[in-house]
């Protein structure tokens, strides 16, 4: 029984210009279509994956407003806690 294939083929279509400058790109750089096409794909790939990247890079920029830093995060914790304790106490007294 013959191994089966690795690889899977797909059609493409393009314009005629586009499909031209494709096989003189290949024969230039001694490549075939497919192997054009696979590093193109990288290519892409790569960049969209940059893009993913810089984007989420640039999310944790609008969680934080007020550009609290790491040192911030204990004193912020007992203000918290402080005005939790407060409120506890308030309720306690209207009881």
């Amino acid at each position: 029984m013959p191994a089966a294939r690795r690889s899977r083929v797909f059609t493409i279509s393009m314009p005629p210009e586009m499909a031209a400058a494709a096989e003189s790109l290949a024969k230039r750089e001694h490549r075939t279509i497919s192997e054009l096409f696979r590093e193109a794909f990288r290519v892409y790939d790569e960049r969209q994956v940059a893009k993913f990247i810089d984007e989420m890079g640039e999310y944790p920029k609008t969680r934080n407003p007020h550009g609290y830093t790491e040192a911030d995060i204990p004193r912020l914790i007992d203000e918290v806690r402080a005005e939790m304790r407060a409120e506890q106490e308030v309720f306690s007294r209207s009881k």
